[in-house]
Protein backbone atom coordinates (compact mmCIF):
# COMPACT_ATOMS: atom_id res chain seq x y z
CA UNK A 1 0.00 0.00 0.00
CA UNK A 2 1.32 3.56 -0.93
CA UNK A 3 2.17 5.38 2.09
CA UNK A 4 1.94 9.30 2.96
CA UNK A 5 2.97 10.92 6.01
CA UNK A 6 0.47 13.17 8.14
CA UNK A 7 1.93 16.49 9.17
CA UNK A 8 5.51 16.76 8.32
CA UNK A 9 7.03 14.76 10.88
CA UNK A 10 3.86 12.84 11.63
CA UNK A 11 3.16 9.51 11.14
CA UNK A 12 3.06 7.47 7.85
CA UNK A 13 -0.61 6.08 6.81
CA UNK A 14 -1.82 4.62 3.87
CA UNK A 15 -2.75 7.55 1.17
CA UNK A 16 -6.05 6.09 0.83
CA UNK A 17 -7.93 5.71 4.16
CA UNK A 18 -11.63 5.07 5.02
CA UNK A 19 -13.93 8.46 4.98
CA UNK A 20 -16.10 6.82 7.80
CA UNK A 21 -19.05 9.27 7.39
CA UNK A 22 -20.60 5.75 5.36
CA UNK A 23 -20.50 3.77 8.56
CA UNK A 24 -23.92 5.97 9.05
CA UNK A 25 -27.04 5.94 7.04
CA UNK A 26 -25.46 9.28 5.20
CA UNK A 27 -25.29 7.51 1.57
CA UNK A 28 -27.88 4.65 2.60
CA UNK A 29 -28.66 1.67 4.83
CA UNK A 30 -25.77 0.42 6.39
CA UNK A 31 -25.48 -1.81 9.91
CA UNK A 32 -22.51 -2.64 11.96
CA UNK A 33 -21.67 -6.01 10.28
CA UNK A 34 -20.91 -3.79 7.12
CA UNK A 35 -18.54 -1.51 8.51
CA UNK A 36 -16.61 -4.12 10.71
CA UNK A 37 -16.60 -6.15 7.11
CA UNK A 38 -14.82 -2.82 5.36
CA UNK A 39 -12.04 -2.47 8.36
CA UNK A 40 -11.10 -5.89 8.32
CA UNK A 41 -11.05 -5.77 5.02
CA UNK A 42 -8.56 -2.48 5.41
CA UNK A 43 -6.59 -4.68 7.90
CA UNK A 44 -6.02 -7.00 5.10
CA UNK A 45 -4.99 -4.25 2.37
CA UNK A 46 -2.61 -2.20 4.49
CA UNK A 47 -5.34 0.92 4.20
CA UNK A 48 -4.56 2.45 7.88
CA UNK A 49 -6.05 5.75 8.22
CA UNK A 50 -9.76 5.65 9.05
CA UNK A 51 -11.44 9.41 9.23
CA UNK A 52 -14.31 9.91 11.38
CA UNK A 53 -16.61 12.60 13.08
CA UNK A 54 -18.82 12.86 16.36
CA UNK A 55 -21.93 13.98 14.54
CA UNK A 56 -22.27 10.59 11.63
CA UNK A 57 -24.87 9.51 12.66
CA UNK A 58 -24.70 11.49 16.12
CA UNK A 59 -21.90 8.77 17.24
CA UNK A 60 -23.29 5.65 15.39
CA UNK A 61 -19.96 5.55 12.95
CA UNK A 62 -17.33 5.84 15.87
CA UNK A 63 -19.37 3.28 17.94
CA UNK A 64 -18.85 0.80 14.73
CA UNK A 65 -15.46 1.76 14.90
CA UNK A 66 -15.45 1.04 19.16
CA UNK A 67 -16.92 -1.99 18.50
CA UNK A 68 -14.74 -3.71 15.95
CA UNK A 69 -11.63 -2.57 17.69
CA UNK A 70 -13.03 -4.24 21.50
CA UNK A 71 -13.37 -7.29 19.38
CA UNK A 72 -10.32 -7.40 17.05
CA UNK A 73 -8.39 -6.41 20.50
CA UNK A 74 -4.84 -4.20 20.69
CA UNK A 75 -3.91 -5.48 17.22
CA UNK A 76 -6.47 -3.42 15.83
CA UNK A 77 -6.06 -0.20 17.70
CA UNK A 78 -2.00 -0.38 17.31
CA UNK A 79 -2.83 -0.78 13.18
CA UNK A 80 -5.16 2.28 12.45
CA UNK A 81 -4.50 5.78 12.41
CA UNK A 82 -7.65 7.38 13.89
CA UNK A 83 -9.25 10.45 13.30
CA UNK A 84 -12.01 12.43 14.63
CA UNK A 85 -13.58 15.62 14.48
CA UNK A 86 -15.97 18.47 16.93
CA UNK A 87 -17.40 21.47 16.30
CA UNK A 88 -20.56 21.42 15.42
CA UNK A 89 -23.83 21.57 17.51
CA UNK A 90 -27.21 22.64 17.66
CA UNK A 91 -29.03 25.77 19.46
CA UNK A 92 -31.33 23.56 21.83
CA UNK A 93 -34.01 26.08 21.03
CA UNK A 94 -34.56 26.11 17.82
CA UNK A 95 -33.01 23.05 16.11
CA UNK A 96 -30.39 25.17 13.79
CA UNK A 97 -26.91 24.15 13.16
CA UNK A 98 -24.29 26.18 15.20
CA UNK A 99 -20.71 25.87 15.88
CA UNK A 100 -18.74 25.46 19.42
CA UNK A 101 -15.10 26.14 18.84
CA UNK A 102 -14.79 26.47 22.92
CA UNK A 103 -11.69 24.37 24.87
CA UNK A 104 -15.00 23.70 27.14
CA UNK A 105 -16.72 22.09 24.35
CA UNK A 106 -14.25 20.46 22.14
CA UNK A 107 -13.17 18.67 25.28
CA UNK A 108 -16.46 17.50 25.99
CA UNK A 109 -17.11 16.47 23.13
CA UNK A 110 -13.83 14.66 22.12
CA UNK A 111 -13.90 12.64 25.75
CA UNK A 112 -17.16 11.52 24.26
CA UNK A 113 -15.85 10.48 21.00
CA UNK A 114 -12.83 8.14 22.79
CA UNK A 115 -15.61 6.91 25.33
CA UNK A 116 -17.79 5.56 21.97
CA UNK A 117 -14.51 3.92 20.56
CA UNK A 118 -12.93 2.99 23.98
CA UNK A 119 -9.71 4.40 23.22
CA UNK A 120 -7.38 6.71 25.16
CA UNK A 121 -6.53 9.18 22.28
CA UNK A 122 -7.55 9.58 18.58
CA UNK A 123 -3.88 9.89 16.16
CA UNK A 124 -5.69 13.23 14.67
CA UNK A 125 -7.93 15.58 15.64
CA UNK A 126 -9.67 17.86 13.85
CA UNK A 127 -12.47 20.95 14.55
CA UNK A 128 -14.98 20.12 12.04
CA UNK A 129 -16.56 23.70 11.51
CA UNK A 130 -14.78 27.13 12.25
CA UNK A 131 -16.25 29.50 14.41
CA UNK A 132 -16.56 32.74 12.58
CA UNK A 133 -16.74 34.75 16.00
CA UNK A 134 -14.11 33.01 17.29
CA UNK A 135 -9.93 34.00 15.99
CA UNK A 136 -8.28 30.93 14.81
CA UNK A 137 -5.50 31.63 16.48
CA UNK A 138 -8.10 31.08 19.99
CA UNK A 139 -9.65 27.89 17.64
CA UNK A 140 -5.75 26.19 17.66
CA UNK A 141 -4.91 27.01 21.38
CA UNK A 142 -8.04 25.35 22.61
CA UNK A 143 -7.13 22.49 20.37
CA UNK A 144 -3.47 22.32 20.69
CA UNK A 145 -4.75 21.82 24.73
CA UNK A 146 -6.13 18.50 23.77
CA UNK A 147 -2.63 17.51 22.46
CA UNK A 148 -1.16 18.82 25.62
CA UNK A 149 -3.63 16.76 27.88
CA UNK A 150 -2.87 13.79 25.39
CA UNK A 151 -6.20 13.04 24.91
CA UNK A 152 -5.07 13.42 21.00
CA UNK A 153 -1.71 13.27 19.04
CA UNK A 154 -2.35 16.24 16.68
CA UNK A 155 -4.45 18.54 15.11
CA UNK A 156 -6.55 19.41 12.32
CA UNK A 157 -9.10 21.70 10.81
CA UNK A 158 -11.75 20.60 8.42
CA UNK A 159 -13.03 22.95 5.52
CA UNK A 160 -10.83 26.00 6.21
CA UNK A 161 -9.11 29.18 3.89
CA UNK A 162 -5.49 28.84 2.88
CA UNK A 163 -5.22 32.43 5.32
CA UNK A 164 -7.01 30.79 7.91
CA UNK A 165 -4.66 27.54 8.25
CA UNK A 166 -1.74 29.89 8.09
CA UNK A 167 -2.76 31.60 11.04
CA UNK A 168 -3.51 28.61 13.09
CA UNK A 169 -0.12 27.27 12.01
CA UNK A 170 1.35 30.05 13.23
CA UNK A 171 0.09 28.87 16.53
CA UNK A 172 0.54 24.93 16.24
CA UNK A 173 1.80 22.67 14.00
CA UNK A 174 -1.01 21.74 12.12
CA UNK A 175 -1.01 18.30 10.42
CA UNK A 176 -3.81 18.04 8.26
CA UNK A 177 -6.87 20.18 6.59
CA UNK A 178 -9.50 18.10 5.61
CA UNK A 179 -11.44 19.34 2.15
CA UNK A 180 -13.25 18.07 -0.63
CA UNK A 181 -10.86 17.65 -3.66
CA UNK A 182 -11.86 15.62 -6.52
CA UNK A 183 -11.87 15.54 -10.45
CA UNK A 184 -15.73 17.31 -9.86
CA UNK A 185 -14.55 20.08 -7.02
CA UNK A 186 -11.08 21.80 -7.94
CA UNK A 187 -11.54 24.64 -5.42
CA UNK A 188 -8.68 23.30 -3.23
CA UNK A 189 -6.40 23.87 -5.95
CA UNK A 190 -6.68 27.50 -5.52
CA UNK A 191 -4.74 28.35 -2.94
CA UNK A 192 -5.11 25.15 -0.31
CA UNK A 193 -3.10 22.12 -1.97
CA UNK A 194 -0.44 24.98 -2.89
CA UNK A 195 -0.69 26.02 1.63
CA UNK A 196 -0.38 23.06 2.85
CA UNK A 197 2.29 21.77 0.80
CA UNK A 198 4.22 24.92 1.74
CA UNK A 199 3.19 24.61 5.71
CA UNK A 200 3.70 20.59 5.43
CA UNK A 201 0.24 20.03 6.24
CA UNK A 202 -1.78 16.78 4.80
CA UNK A 203 -4.55 17.55 2.60
CA UNK A 204 -7.16 14.69 3.53
CA UNK A 205 -9.33 14.66 0.46
CA UNK A 206 -12.79 13.93 1.23
CA UNK A 207 -15.22 12.69 -1.20
CA UNK A 208 -12.34 11.91 -4.04
CA UNK A 209 -14.67 10.08 -5.97
CA UNK A 210 -17.62 12.80 -5.95
CA UNK A 211 -20.20 11.26 -3.84
CA UNK A 212 -20.08 8.40 -6.33
CA UNK A 213 -20.69 10.73 -9.36
CA UNK A 214 -16.74 9.33 -10.80
CA UNK A 215 -17.66 6.06 -10.59
CA UNK A 216 -18.87 3.09 -12.84
CA UNK A 217 -22.32 3.37 -10.54
CA UNK A 218 -23.54 6.74 -9.69
CA UNK A 219 -26.43 6.98 -6.99
CA UNK A 220 -29.54 6.61 -9.60
CA UNK A 221 -31.83 9.32 -9.50
CA UNK A 222 -34.62 7.37 -8.04
CA UNK A 223 -32.91 6.94 -4.67
CA UNK A 224 -31.55 10.29 -4.41
CA UNK A 225 -34.95 11.86 -2.34
CA UNK A 226 -34.13 9.06 0.29
CA UNK A 227 -31.07 10.85 0.60
CA UNK A 228 -31.07 13.66 3.36
CA UNK A 229 -27.44 14.91 2.09
CA UNK A 230 -27.61 14.74 -1.90
CA UNK A 231 -31.32 15.44 -2.43
CA UNK A 232 -30.47 18.92 -0.89
CA UNK A 233 -27.29 19.08 -3.04
CA UNK A 234 -27.37 20.78 -6.36
CA UNK A 235 -25.07 18.89 -8.23
CA UNK A 236 -27.78 15.97 -7.52
CA UNK A 237 -31.21 17.57 -8.33
CA UNK A 238 -32.79 17.78 -11.84
CA UNK A 239 -31.57 18.60 -14.30
CA UNK A 240 -28.05 18.89 -13.02
CA UNK A 241 -27.89 15.09 -11.58
CA UNK A 242 -28.68 13.83 -15.53
CA UNK A 243 -26.30 16.42 -17.16
CA UNK A 244 -23.77 14.93 -14.72
CA UNK A 245 -24.42 11.79 -15.65
CA UNK A 246 -23.74 12.74 -19.17
CA UNK A 247 -20.39 14.44 -18.66
CA UNK A 248 -18.88 11.63 -16.58
CA UNK A 249 -20.13 9.16 -19.38
CA UNK A 250 -16.13 10.13 -21.18
CA UNK A 251 -14.80 9.57 -17.65
CA UNK A 252 -16.33 5.78 -17.13
CA UNK A 253 -15.22 4.77 -20.68
CA UNK A 254 -11.65 6.41 -20.19
CA UNK A 255 -10.80 4.29 -17.37
CA UNK A 256 -12.57 1.30 -18.54
CA UNK A 257 -9.60 1.23 -21.23
CA UNK A 258 -6.99 2.26 -18.60
CA UNK A 259 -7.74 -0.83 -17.19
CA UNK A 260 -9.11 0.55 -13.81
CA UNK A 261 -12.23 0.63 -12.20
CA UNK A 262 -13.62 4.80 -12.56
CA UNK A 263 -13.56 5.25 -8.60
CA UNK A 264 -9.99 3.74 -8.89
CA UNK A 265 -8.60 6.56 -11.72
CA UNK A 266 -10.87 9.53 -9.71
CA UNK A 267 -8.44 7.82 -6.70
CA UNK A 268 -5.80 7.62 -8.08
CA UNK A 269 -5.64 11.46 -9.68
CA UNK A 270 -6.44 12.99 -6.93
CA UNK A 271 -3.42 11.00 -5.32
CA UNK A 272 -1.21 12.29 -8.52
CA UNK A 273 -1.78 16.08 -7.12
CA UNK A 274 0.62 16.14 -4.51
CA UNK A 275 2.90 13.89 -1.95
CA UNK A 276 1.13 15.68 0.37
CA UNK A 277 -2.86 14.21 -0.36
CA UNK A 278 -4.61 11.78 1.39
CA UNK A 279 -7.80 10.36 -0.16
CA UNK A 280 -10.35 9.41 1.93
CA UNK A 281 -13.52 7.58 0.11
CA UNK A 282 -16.26 6.27 1.59
CA UNK A 283 -18.23 2.77 0.94
CA UNK A 284 -20.36 0.60 2.56
CA UNK A 285 -19.56 -2.51 0.38
CA UNK A 286 -16.09 -4.34 0.47
CA UNK A 287 -16.31 -4.98 -3.34
CA UNK A 288 -16.15 -1.41 -3.83
CA UNK A 289 -13.91 -0.82 -1.21
CA UNK A 290 -11.61 -3.03 -3.21
CA UNK A 291 -12.40 -0.94 -6.49
CA UNK A 292 -11.15 2.34 -4.56
CA UNK A 293 -8.11 0.96 -3.73
CA UNK A 294 -6.99 0.11 -6.66
CA UNK A 295 -6.17 4.24 -7.22
CA UNK A 296 -3.49 3.73 -4.76
CA UNK A 297 -1.93 1.31 -7.15
CA UNK A 298 -1.75 3.44 -10.30
CA UNK A 299 0.89 6.27 -11.11
CA UNK A 300 -0.66 8.14 -13.30
CA UNK A 301 1.51 9.25 -16.16
CA UNK A 302 1.75 13.37 -17.77
CA UNK A 303 -0.09 11.59 -20.87
CA UNK A 304 -2.91 10.02 -18.48
CA UNK A 305 -3.47 13.10 -16.64
CA UNK A 306 -3.61 15.13 -20.19
CA UNK A 307 -6.29 12.40 -21.23
CA UNK A 308 -8.45 13.04 -18.27
CA UNK A 309 -8.03 16.39 -18.73
CA UNK A 310 -9.64 16.58 -21.90
CA UNK A 311 -12.36 14.32 -21.08
CA UNK A 312 -13.33 16.33 -17.79
CA UNK A 313 -11.94 19.34 -18.00
CA UNK A 314 -11.85 21.84 -15.20
CA UNK A 315 -15.59 23.57 -14.72
CA UNK A 316 -17.29 20.72 -15.65
CA UNK A 317 -19.65 19.50 -12.96
CA UNK A 318 -23.54 20.98 -13.35
CA UNK A 319 -24.29 22.77 -10.23
CA UNK A 320 -22.57 23.61 -6.65
CA UNK A 321 -21.61 21.31 -4.66
CA UNK A 322 -23.55 22.27 -1.58
CA UNK A 323 -27.16 24.07 -1.33
CA UNK A 324 -27.08 27.44 0.46
CA UNK A 325 -27.79 26.02 4.15
CA UNK A 326 -25.04 23.33 3.15
CA UNK A 327 -22.46 26.28 2.90
CA UNK A 328 -22.91 27.60 6.53
CA UNK A 329 -19.77 26.33 7.83
CA UNK A 330 -17.00 25.90 5.26
CA UNK A 331 -14.84 28.86 4.73
CA UNK A 332 -15.14 30.08 0.68
CA UNK A 333 -12.03 31.65 -0.18
CA UNK A 334 -12.31 31.54 -3.91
Amino acid sequence: MLKRRIGRDGPEVSAIGIGAMSFSDAYGPTDEAASHAILDRAMARGVSHVDTSNIYGMGRSEAAIGSFLAARGPVARDFFHIATKAGITRDPDTGARKFDNSAAHLTAELEASLRRMGIEAVDLFYVHRRDPEVPIEAVAEAAAGLVAAGKARAIGFSEIAPSSLRRAAAVHPVAAVQSEYSLATRSPELGLVQTCAELGTTLVAFSPVGRSMLTDAPIDADRIPGLAFLSACPRFQAPNHAANIKATAGFRALAAEMGLPAAGLAVAWVLAQGEQVVAIPGTRSVAHFDELLTGAGRRLSDEDLGRIAAVLPVGWAHGDRYSAAQWVGPERYC
